[in-house]
């Protein structure tokens, strides 16, 4: 099994959701996060002033996927998210050893 967090932008959740779907996977979780890489955030203009803005809103989402399903999620969100500019975020995979759901103590891939 394998969990894959995806860090992108917030008007690519929907088509993120969508390709996920359309994959197959029934159940993500999302979070609004902050935070910078490369670019070390942005500057903007309110009022005639120049903020410095450190720490850039994104999205982080979460999916729990079986280890044959994980190279199609990933395109999928590759797919769904780029948009070919600084700042369209990274997809982290790491293996689970443990899965249990909690309302049927269901354990391993069952409890996807």
């Amino acid at each position: 099994m394998k969990k894959i967090e995806a860090i992108v932008r917030h008007h690519k959740v929907d088509e993120v959701k969508e390709a996920l779907i359309a994959v197959g996977l029934q159940g993500m979780t999302v979070s609004e996060v902050r935070g910078f890489g490369r670019q070390r955030g942005h500057t903007e203009t309110y009022r005639g002033t120049e903020y410095k803005v450190d720490f850039v809103p994104k999205v982080k989402i979460e999916v729990v996927v079986g280890d044959d399903v994980a190279d199609k999620a990933l395109s999928a969100i590759v797919g769904a998210a780029k948009t070919g500019q600084v700042g369209d975020g990274k997809i982290f995979v790491t293996n689970l050893a443990e899965v249990v759901r909690v309302r049927t103590g269901e354990t391993g891939a069952a409890a996807i």
